[in-house]
C-alpha cells in the first residue's frame, strides 16, 4: 500500500500551516511543504512545527531548490535546513543551470549538507528545466556519486519528456525514495513554448484516471510501496474548491478511488 502525501502544489495559494491542516483534515498520510528561502522565517518554522505536532503528520518533502545561475547555494542550503528541522524525508531539486558541471557540483554540495539530517536530495527532471529527461538526470546523479542523491519521477514529466515506463522500471530502486503522481491530458505542449509547458504543468493536470497517462504501468514500474506525493496542480480544482481541506479531500478521494481499482 502506498502512503499518499499532499503535495504543496495542490494548494499553491496557501501557506505551510494551511497545507498541513488541509492534509490532516482530508486524511493524507503525509504532506509536502513549499519553502521559499527568501521569505521563510523562524516564525514560519515554529508555526509549521506546531501544526505538524497537532496533526501528527510527517513531511515527505520540502521544495523547491531551483538551481540557476542567479541563485545562491546558501539559499538552497536554507531549504534543506528548514526541511531537516521539520523532519522532512526529501528535498525536491530542479536545475535550469546551462552548465551541467555546476548542477553536479551544487547537488553534490547539497548532498553533503544533508548528511545526518535523514533527508534525500531528489533531482526532478522535466522539459521545463535543463535536465529534460531521465537519461540526463541519471547521468547527473552518476557524477554526483553521493548516497543521498535521488531521482524524482513525475508522471506528467515522464510523458512530456518521452521517458518510457521501461526506463522507469530500470532505475535502481535505491534512487527512488518517493515519487510524484498525477494524470494528464493527451495533448502535449510544444517543448519550445516555455509558457505552454509551464501552463501544462501548473494548471492542466488531471485526477488519476481522468487523463491518458499509463499510470497503472507506472505504478508497477516503481518500487513496491513507494510513497507517492500527489502533485495535482490544476486550475479547474482551484476554481472548484476554494477551501484547502475540500480541495485536498477531492484529490485524495479521486486518487484512492483510482488505486482501489488496481487491487
Amino acid at each position: 500500500m502506498h502512503k499518499l502525501s499532499l503535495a504543496s502544489g495542490v494548494l499553491p495559494e496557501f501557506g505551510a500551516v494551511d497545507v498541513i491542516e488541509a492534509g490532516a483534515a482530508a486524511g493524507f498520510d503525509a504532506v509536502g511543504l513549499w519553502v521559499d528561502p527568501l521569505e521563510w522565517t523562524a516564525q514560519h518554522t515554529r508555526d509549521a512545527k506546531a501544526a505538524l505536532a497537532r496533526t501528527a503528520l510527517p513531511v515527505l518533502d520540502v521544495e523547491v531548490v531551483w538551481i540557476r545561475p542567479d541563485t545562491a547555494l546558501d539559499d538552497h542550503r536554507k531549504v534543506l535546513d528548514v526541511g531537516a528541522e521539520l523532519g522532512a524525508g526529501n528535498v525536491l531539486c530542479v536545475s535550469s543551470h546551462p552548465e551541467v558541471g555546476e548542477t553536479v557540483a551544487q547537488l553534490a554540495a547539497l548532498c553533503r549538507h544533508a548528511e545526518g539530517s535523514g533527508m534525500r536530495v531528489a533531482l526532478e527532471f522535466g522539459i521545463f528545466t535543463e535536465v529534460r529527461g531521465l537519461t540526463q538526470a541519471l547521468a547527473v546523479l552518476d557524477r554526483v556519486a553521493h548516497p543521498l542523491r535521488a531521482v524524482l519521477v513525475d508522471p506528467i514529466h515522464v510523458d512530456r519528456s518521452g521517458t518510457t515506463v521501461a526506463q522507469i522500471a530500470a532505475i535502481d530502486p535505491a534512487l527512488l525514495p518517493y515519487a510524484q503522481f498525477c494524470d494528464a491530458r493527451g495533448q502535449r505542449p510544444d517543448p519550445a513554448d516555455f509558457a505552454a509547458v509551464i501552463t501544462d504543468a501548473i494548471d492542466l493536470r488531471e485526477q488519476p484516471g481522468e487523463g491518458v497517462l499509463p499510470l497503472a504501468a507506472l505504478v508497477q514500474a516503481l518500487p513496491a510501496g513507494i510513497p507517492l506525493s500527489i502533485e495535482l496542480r490544476s486550475a479547474a480544482l482551484r476554481d472548484a474548491f476554494s477551501h484547502p481541506a475540500l480541495r485536498a479531500r477531492a484529490v485524495l478521494d479521486a486518487t484512492r478511488g483510482w488505486m482501489e481499482q488496481l487491487a
